[in-house]
Protein backbone atom coordinates (compact mmCIF):
# COMPACT_ATOMS: atom_id res chain seq x y z
CA UNK A 1 0.00 0.00 0.00
CA UNK A 2 1.58 3.15 -0.81
CA UNK A 3 2.48 5.43 1.53
CA UNK A 4 0.02 8.89 2.27
CA UNK A 5 1.31 12.24 2.15
CA UNK A 6 -1.00 14.46 4.17
CA UNK A 7 -1.48 18.53 4.65
CA UNK A 8 -1.74 18.69 8.28
CA UNK A 9 -3.35 22.54 8.76
CA UNK A 10 -3.44 23.36 12.77
CA UNK A 11 -4.94 26.60 14.14
CA UNK A 12 -2.71 29.26 14.43
CA UNK A 13 -3.59 30.21 18.06
CA UNK A 14 -1.02 27.75 19.57
CA UNK A 15 2.05 26.13 19.31
CA UNK A 16 1.88 22.37 18.87
CA UNK A 17 2.32 20.92 21.95
CA UNK A 18 0.84 23.71 23.78
CA UNK A 19 2.42 24.78 26.78
CA UNK A 20 -0.93 24.35 29.34
CA UNK A 21 -4.03 24.65 27.73
CA UNK A 22 -4.77 23.75 23.96
CA UNK A 23 -7.91 21.31 22.92
CA UNK A 24 -7.16 20.97 19.32
CA UNK A 25 -3.65 21.38 19.82
CA UNK A 26 -2.80 18.52 22.05
CA UNK A 27 -5.01 15.68 19.86
CA UNK A 28 -2.49 17.17 17.44
CA UNK A 29 0.44 16.81 19.57
CA UNK A 30 -1.16 12.67 19.88
CA UNK A 31 -2.04 12.71 16.32
CA UNK A 32 0.61 13.32 14.61
CA UNK A 33 3.60 10.92 15.99
CA UNK A 34 0.85 8.10 15.83
CA UNK A 35 0.60 8.96 12.02
CA UNK A 36 4.23 9.40 10.84
CA UNK A 37 4.80 5.95 12.90
CA UNK A 38 2.07 3.87 10.40
CA UNK A 39 4.39 5.96 8.13
CA UNK A 40 2.38 8.60 6.91
CA UNK A 41 4.18 11.66 5.73
CA UNK A 42 3.13 14.29 7.98
CA UNK A 43 3.73 18.24 6.36
CA UNK A 44 2.18 20.08 9.34
CA UNK A 45 1.28 24.01 8.75
CA UNK A 46 1.31 25.27 12.49
CA UNK A 47 3.02 28.29 14.10
CA UNK A 48 6.89 28.78 14.08
CA UNK A 49 7.33 27.53 17.98
CA UNK A 50 5.94 24.70 16.91
CA UNK A 51 8.20 21.71 18.57
CA UNK A 52 6.56 18.59 17.51
CA UNK A 53 7.87 16.81 15.02
CA UNK A 54 6.69 16.31 11.59
CA UNK A 55 7.93 15.39 8.12
CA UNK A 56 7.71 18.98 7.06
CA UNK A 57 6.55 21.78 8.90
CA UNK A 58 5.66 24.92 7.32
CA UNK A 59 4.26 28.45 9.08
CA UNK A 60 3.66 32.24 8.36
CA UNK A 61 3.07 33.45 12.22
CA UNK A 62 6.37 32.77 14.14
CA UNK A 63 4.70 32.61 17.46
CA UNK A 64 0.87 31.58 18.59
CA UNK A 65 -1.48 33.75 18.06
CA UNK A 66 -3.83 33.25 21.11
CA UNK A 67 -3.64 36.51 22.30
CA UNK A 68 -6.52 37.38 19.49
CA UNK A 69 -8.58 34.55 19.85
CA UNK A 70 -10.91 36.56 21.95
CA UNK A 71 -10.68 39.75 20.10
CA UNK A 72 -13.28 41.43 18.01
CA UNK A 73 -13.81 39.57 14.55
CA UNK A 74 -12.29 42.64 12.05
CA UNK A 75 -9.32 41.81 14.62
CA UNK A 76 -8.96 38.40 14.76
CA UNK A 77 -9.92 36.94 11.44
CA UNK A 78 -7.30 38.40 9.47
CA UNK A 79 -4.71 35.92 11.50
CA UNK A 80 -7.13 32.69 10.39
CA UNK A 81 -7.72 33.85 7.08
CA UNK A 82 -4.01 34.38 6.05
CA UNK A 83 -2.66 31.27 8.15
CA UNK A 84 -5.47 29.60 6.46
CA UNK A 85 -4.62 31.57 2.72
CA UNK A 86 -0.55 30.70 3.38
CA UNK A 87 -2.01 26.80 3.49
CA UNK A 88 -3.75 26.83 0.05
CA UNK A 89 -1.68 28.55 -1.75
CA UNK A 90 1.46 26.37 -0.61
CA UNK A 91 -1.02 23.40 -1.31
CA UNK A 92 -1.50 24.41 -4.52
CA UNK A 93 1.44 25.22 -5.70
CA UNK A 94 3.47 22.13 -4.88
CA UNK A 95 0.42 19.61 -6.11
CA UNK A 96 1.70 16.54 -4.40
CA UNK A 97 -0.12 15.82 -1.48
CA UNK A 98 -2.74 13.13 -1.27
CA UNK A 99 -5.08 14.43 1.11
CA UNK A 100 -5.54 17.56 3.30
CA UNK A 101 -6.58 17.37 7.05
CA UNK A 102 -8.01 20.28 8.40
CA UNK A 103 -8.29 21.54 12.37
CA UNK A 104 -9.66 25.20 11.65
CA UNK A 105 -13.14 25.69 12.58
CA UNK A 106 -15.37 27.57 10.35
CA UNK A 107 -12.89 29.49 8.33
CA UNK A 108 -11.52 25.90 7.07
CA UNK A 109 -14.97 24.99 5.79
CA UNK A 110 -15.10 28.45 4.36
CA UNK A 111 -12.20 28.06 2.78
CA UNK A 112 -12.43 24.77 1.13
CA UNK A 113 -16.43 25.15 -0.35
CA UNK A 114 -14.43 27.97 -2.77
CA UNK A 115 -11.22 25.30 -3.96
CA UNK A 116 -11.64 23.68 -7.24
CA UNK A 117 -11.42 19.52 -8.25
CA UNK A 118 -7.49 19.83 -9.10
CA UNK A 119 -6.98 20.55 -4.93
CA UNK A 120 -6.67 17.36 -3.18
CA UNK A 121 -9.62 16.01 -1.56
CA UNK A 122 -10.18 17.57 1.89
CA UNK A 123 -11.27 15.61 5.72
CA UNK A 124 -12.34 18.26 8.10
CA UNK A 125 -12.37 17.35 11.45
CA UNK A 126 -15.30 18.94 13.05
CA UNK A 127 -14.18 19.64 17.10
CA UNK A 128 -16.33 22.12 17.88
CA UNK A 129 -18.72 24.53 17.71
CA UNK A 130 -21.55 22.74 18.10
CA UNK A 131 -24.52 22.49 15.50
CA UNK A 132 -26.89 25.18 16.70
CA UNK A 133 -29.59 23.94 18.99
CA UNK A 134 -32.66 25.52 20.59
CA UNK A 135 -30.83 26.01 23.63
CA UNK A 136 -27.85 28.11 22.33
CA UNK A 137 -30.45 30.24 20.58
CA UNK A 138 -31.73 30.79 24.12
CA UNK A 139 -28.97 32.40 25.45
CA UNK A 140 -28.63 34.48 22.45
CA UNK A 141 -25.49 32.77 20.61
CA UNK A 142 -25.73 33.07 16.73
CA UNK A 143 -27.19 30.12 14.67
CA UNK A 144 -24.40 28.47 12.68
CA UNK A 145 -26.74 26.12 10.63
CA UNK A 146 -27.30 28.28 7.42
CA UNK A 147 -23.45 28.02 6.89
CA UNK A 148 -23.28 24.43 7.33
CA UNK A 149 -26.21 24.05 5.03
CA UNK A 150 -24.64 26.10 2.26
CA UNK A 151 -21.51 23.79 3.02
CA UNK A 152 -23.79 20.99 2.30
CA UNK A 153 -24.00 22.28 -1.42
CA UNK A 154 -20.40 21.38 -2.00
CA UNK A 155 -19.19 17.82 -2.94
CA UNK A 156 -15.82 17.98 -2.38
CA UNK A 157 -15.25 18.23 1.21
CA UNK A 158 -15.65 15.50 3.82
CA UNK A 159 -16.10 15.88 7.36
CA UNK A 160 -15.78 13.54 10.49
CA UNK A 161 -17.17 14.60 14.13
CA UNK A 162 -14.59 13.93 17.41
CA UNK A 163 -18.14 12.19 18.54
CA UNK A 164 -21.33 10.62 17.62
CA UNK A 165 -22.82 13.69 20.39
CA UNK A 166 -21.29 16.72 17.73
CA UNK A 167 -23.11 15.11 14.48
CA UNK A 168 -26.58 14.48 16.23
CA UNK A 169 -28.05 17.77 15.12
CA UNK A 170 -25.90 17.86 11.49
CA UNK A 171 -28.59 19.59 8.85
CA UNK A 172 -29.66 17.08 6.34
CA UNK A 173 -27.90 19.04 3.54
CA UNK A 174 -24.58 18.63 5.17
CA UNK A 175 -24.95 14.86 5.94
CA UNK A 176 -24.30 13.13 2.83
CA UNK A 177 -20.26 14.34 3.03
CA UNK A 178 -20.46 13.11 7.37
CA UNK A 179 -17.55 10.12 7.54
CA UNK A 180 -18.24 7.90 11.12
CA UNK A 181 -16.54 9.86 14.36
CA UNK A 182 -13.24 9.81 15.49
CA UNK A 183 -12.83 9.94 18.88
CA UNK A 184 -9.90 12.22 20.31
CA UNK A 185 -7.45 9.93 21.71
CA UNK A 186 -4.55 10.95 23.72
CA UNK A 187 -0.17 8.91 23.67
CA UNK A 188 -1.31 7.18 27.55
CA UNK A 189 2.70 6.28 28.07
CA UNK A 190 3.09 9.53 28.85
CA UNK A 191 0.73 10.10 31.80
CA UNK A 192 1.91 8.85 35.33
CA UNK A 193 -0.73 6.47 36.55
CA UNK A 194 -1.36 6.29 40.55
CA UNK A 195 -3.92 4.42 42.32
CA UNK A 196 -2.75 6.38 45.95
CA UNK A 197 -5.50 9.27 45.70
CA UNK A 198 -5.95 12.55 47.91
CA UNK A 199 -8.67 14.07 49.41
CA UNK A 200 -9.64 16.38 47.01
CA UNK A 201 -11.54 16.62 43.51
CA UNK A 202 -10.31 18.43 41.20
CA UNK A 203 -11.66 20.60 38.25
CA UNK A 204 -9.78 20.81 34.56
CA UNK A 205 -11.38 23.25 32.22
CA UNK A 206 -11.47 26.55 30.72
CA UNK A 207 -13.84 29.05 33.19
CA UNK A 208 -17.19 29.31 31.44
CA UNK A 209 -20.46 28.73 32.15
CA UNK A 210 -20.66 25.85 29.99
CA UNK A 211 -18.20 23.95 32.04
CA UNK A 212 -20.20 24.57 35.63
CA UNK A 213 -17.44 25.03 37.81
CA UNK A 214 -19.75 26.69 40.12
CA UNK A 215 -21.50 23.68 40.41
CA UNK A 216 -18.29 21.83 41.80
CA UNK A 217 -18.13 24.10 44.14
CA UNK A 218 -21.79 23.98 45.62
CA UNK A 219 -21.43 20.16 45.34
CA UNK A 220 -17.85 20.45 47.14
CA UNK A 221 -18.94 22.97 49.89
CA UNK A 222 -22.11 20.57 50.69
CA UNK A 223 -20.75 17.61 51.09
CA UNK A 224 -17.33 19.10 52.75
CA UNK A 225 -15.42 18.00 50.31
CA UNK A 226 -12.02 19.66 48.81
CA UNK A 227 -11.96 21.02 45.67
CA UNK A 228 -8.68 21.89 43.55
CA UNK A 229 -9.31 23.94 40.20
CA UNK A 230 -7.22 24.68 37.13
CA UNK A 231 -7.63 26.29 34.29
CA UNK A 232 -7.50 29.14 31.87
CA UNK A 233 -9.15 32.54 32.71
CA UNK A 234 -9.98 34.02 29.48
CA UNK A 235 -6.01 33.86 28.11
CA UNK A 236 -4.82 34.10 31.63
CA UNK A 237 -2.85 31.20 32.72
CA UNK A 238 -1.37 32.65 36.20
CA UNK A 239 -3.53 33.30 39.58
CA UNK A 240 -1.56 36.51 40.29
CA UNK A 241 -2.38 37.25 36.94
CA UNK A 242 -6.31 37.01 36.98
CA UNK A 243 -6.01 39.21 40.67
CA UNK A 244 -4.12 41.63 38.87
CA UNK A 245 -7.35 41.70 36.90
CA UNK A 246 -9.93 40.85 39.46
CA UNK A 247 -8.52 44.46 41.64
CA UNK A 248 -8.81 46.65 37.80
CA UNK A 249 -12.09 47.97 37.37
CA UNK A 250 -11.36 49.40 34.06
CA UNK A 251 -10.13 46.02 32.74
CA UNK A 252 -10.68 44.72 28.92
CA UNK A 253 -11.06 40.98 30.49
CA UNK A 254 -14.67 42.40 32.08
CA UNK A 255 -15.77 42.07 28.50
CA UNK A 256 -15.44 37.98 28.07
CA UNK A 257 -17.87 36.14 29.78
CA UNK A 258 -15.33 33.85 31.31
CA UNK A 259 -13.51 36.23 33.04
CA UNK A 260 -16.84 37.52 34.51
CA UNK A 261 -17.89 34.20 35.04
CA UNK A 262 -14.89 33.69 36.92
CA UNK A 263 -15.55 36.83 39.15
CA UNK A 264 -18.91 36.49 39.82
CA UNK A 265 -19.65 32.27 40.69
CA UNK A 266 -16.20 31.22 41.30
CA UNK A 267 -13.79 33.89 43.28
CA UNK A 268 -16.24 34.48 46.30
CA UNK A 269 -15.45 31.01 47.46
CA UNK A 270 -11.76 30.78 47.43
CA UNK A 271 -11.43 32.33 50.91
CA UNK A 272 -13.04 29.98 52.61
CA UNK A 273 -9.55 27.30 52.02
CA UNK A 274 -11.88 24.60 51.27
CA UNK A 275 -12.08 25.73 47.74
CA UNK A 276 -8.77 26.60 45.92
CA UNK A 277 -7.69 27.71 42.19
CA UNK A 278 -4.34 26.67 41.06
CA UNK A 279 -4.06 28.24 37.87
CA UNK A 280 -3.63 26.69 34.90
CA UNK A 281 -1.20 23.85 34.77
CA UNK A 282 0.64 21.93 32.41
CA UNK A 283 3.59 18.79 32.26
CA UNK A 284 4.05 17.53 35.52
CA UNK A 285 2.22 19.83 37.63
CA UNK A 286 -1.17 18.96 35.87
CA UNK A 287 -0.12 14.98 35.86
CA UNK A 288 0.25 15.33 39.02
CA UNK A 289 -2.67 17.24 40.09
CA UNK A 290 -4.91 14.87 37.74
CA UNK A 291 -3.31 11.85 39.25
CA UNK A 292 -3.98 12.18 42.99
CA UNK A 293 -7.32 13.57 42.86
CA UNK A 294 -10.09 11.46 44.11
CA UNK A 295 -11.96 12.00 40.61
CA UNK A 296 -12.35 14.86 38.18
CA UNK A 297 -15.50 16.30 38.11
CA UNK A 298 -16.86 17.67 35.01
CA UNK A 299 -20.21 19.03 35.72
CA UNK A 300 -20.90 20.43 32.24
CA UNK A 301 -23.72 22.75 31.27
CA UNK A 302 -23.98 22.03 27.66
CA UNK A 303 -23.67 19.03 24.71
CA UNK A 304 -19.86 19.19 25.47
CA UNK A 305 -18.73 17.55 22.42
CA UNK A 306 -16.02 15.59 23.85
CA UNK A 307 -13.67 17.00 26.49
CA UNK A 308 -9.55 16.31 26.68
CA UNK A 309 -9.27 16.64 30.15
CA UNK A 310 -11.36 13.49 30.90
CA UNK A 311 -9.27 11.24 28.55
CA UNK A 312 -6.28 12.78 30.50
CA UNK A 313 -7.85 12.09 34.07
CA UNK A 314 -8.27 7.94 33.17
CA UNK A 315 -5.05 8.30 32.06
CA UNK A 316 -3.58 8.80 35.45
CA UNK A 317 -5.98 6.39 36.58
CA UNK A 318 -8.62 9.02 38.00
CA UNK A 319 -12.08 8.30 37.64
CA UNK A 320 -14.79 11.09 36.22
CA UNK A 321 -17.81 11.91 37.48
CA UNK A 322 -19.47 13.55 34.72
CA UNK A 323 -22.92 15.10 33.64
CA UNK A 324 -24.92 12.86 31.66
CA UNK A 325 -24.40 15.01 28.28
CA UNK A 326 -22.65 15.63 24.76
CA UNK A 327 -20.23 12.84 24.62
CA UNK A 328 -19.92 12.02 28.14
CA UNK A 329 -21.62 8.59 27.85
CA UNK A 330 -19.14 7.86 24.88
CA UNK A 331 -16.27 8.32 27.09
CA UNK A 332 -17.24 7.08 30.63
CA UNK A 333 -18.47 3.77 31.30
CA UNK A 334 -20.79 4.36 34.11
CA UNK A 335 -19.67 2.29 37.18
CA UNK A 336 -16.60 1.59 35.55
CA UNK A 337 -14.28 4.10 34.77
CA UNK A 338 -16.45 6.85 36.47
CA UNK A 339 -20.05 8.21 36.80
CA UNK A 340 -22.61 9.74 34.78
CA UNK A 341 -25.23 12.34 36.85
CA UNK A 342 -28.91 13.35 35.12
CA UNK A 343 -28.49 16.12 37.74
CA UNK A 344 -26.64 17.70 40.68
CA UNK A 345 -28.48 15.83 43.54
CA UNK A 346 -26.76 12.52 41.58
CA UNK A 347 -23.47 13.84 41.27
CA UNK A 348 -23.16 14.36 44.76
CA UNK A 349 -24.38 10.81 45.64
CA UNK A 350 -21.54 9.54 43.15
CA UNK A 351 -18.76 11.76 44.39
CA UNK A 352 -19.80 9.87 48.21
CA UNK A 353 -19.23 6.56 45.76
CA UNK A 354 -16.23 7.36 44.12
CA UNK A 355 -14.07 4.57 45.99
CA UNK A 356 -16.43 1.44 44.06
CA UNK A 357 -13.94 2.70 41.17
CA UNK A 358 -11.14 0.86 40.22
CA UNK A 359 -8.13 3.15 39.33
CA UNK A 360 -6.41 0.18 37.03
CA UNK A 361 -10.35 -0.10 35.03
CA UNK A 362 -10.18 3.65 34.26
CA UNK A 363 -6.00 3.03 32.96
CA UNK A 364 -7.46 0.39 30.85
CA UNK A 365 -10.65 2.35 29.56
CA UNK A 366 -8.21 4.86 27.92
CA UNK A 367 -5.34 2.92 26.78
CA UNK A 368 -8.09 0.31 24.80
CA UNK A 369 -10.60 3.07 24.18
CA UNK A 370 -8.74 6.77 23.41
CA UNK A 371 -5.02 5.96 22.63
CA UNK A 372 -3.21 7.94 19.91
CA UNK A 373 -2.47 4.78 18.04
CA UNK A 374 -6.41 3.84 17.47
CA UNK A 375 -7.20 7.84 16.49
CA UNK A 376 -4.44 7.29 13.88
CA UNK A 377 -5.43 4.29 12.52
CA UNK A 378 -9.01 5.20 12.44
CA UNK A 379 -8.39 8.44 10.37
CA UNK A 380 -5.81 6.17 8.17
CA UNK A 381 -8.95 4.28 7.43
CA UNK A 382 -11.07 7.85 7.01
CA UNK A 383 -8.40 8.75 4.46
CA UNK A 384 -8.63 5.49 2.31
CA UNK A 385 -12.39 5.69 2.22
CA UNK A 386 -12.08 9.75 0.50
CA UNK A 387 -9.40 8.72 -1.85
CA UNK A 388 -11.23 5.32 -3.16
CA UNK A 389 -14.45 7.15 -3.40
CA UNK A 390 -12.64 9.89 -5.36
CA UNK A 391 -13.13 10.00 -9.21
CA UNK A 392 -10.42 9.49 -11.11
CA UNK A 393 -9.57 13.03 -13.45
CA UNK A 394 -10.52 13.00 -16.99
CA UNK A 395 -8.05 13.17 -18.91
CA UNK A 396 -6.91 16.99 -20.29
CA UNK A 397 -7.78 17.86 -23.65
CA UNK A 398 -4.09 17.96 -24.90
CA UNK A 399 -3.62 13.95 -23.74
CA UNK A 400 -6.49 13.25 -25.01
CA UNK A 401 -5.41 14.86 -28.42
CA UNK A 402 -1.99 13.09 -28.46
CA UNK A 403 -3.26 9.73 -27.62
CA UNK A 404 -5.73 10.05 -30.02
CA UNK A 405 -3.23 11.18 -32.45
CA UNK A 406 -1.06 8.00 -31.42
CA UNK A 407 -3.83 5.79 -32.54
CA UNK A 408 -4.66 6.85 -36.00
CA UNK A 409 -0.60 6.55 -36.53
CA UNK A 410 -1.03 3.18 -35.74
Amino acid sequence: MSKLRVAMIAPPWLAIPPNGYGGIENVLAALIPALMDLGVEIDLFTVGDTTIKATRKHWLFQEGQYNFIHKPIYDSLPVAIAHMMFAINYIKAKGNFDIVHCHNGFIGPFAWSLIDSAFPPVLHTLHGPPFTTQDRLDIGLPDNLPMWRELGKNTRISIVGISKAIMAHAPKELRPHILEPVHNGIDVSQFSYSDKKQNYFATLARFHPDKGQHIAIKLCLEGRYRLKMAGLVGDMTRFKQVLLELANPASHYRNIVDFRYFSDRIFPHLSSGQIEYLGDLAGNRKQRFLSHAKALLFPIQWDEPFGMAPLEALACGTPVIAMNRGAMPEIIEHGVNGFLANNEHEMLDYMKRVNEIDPAACRQSAEEKFSARHMAEEYIKRYRQILSSRPKPMPSIKQHTLKSSAQLAR
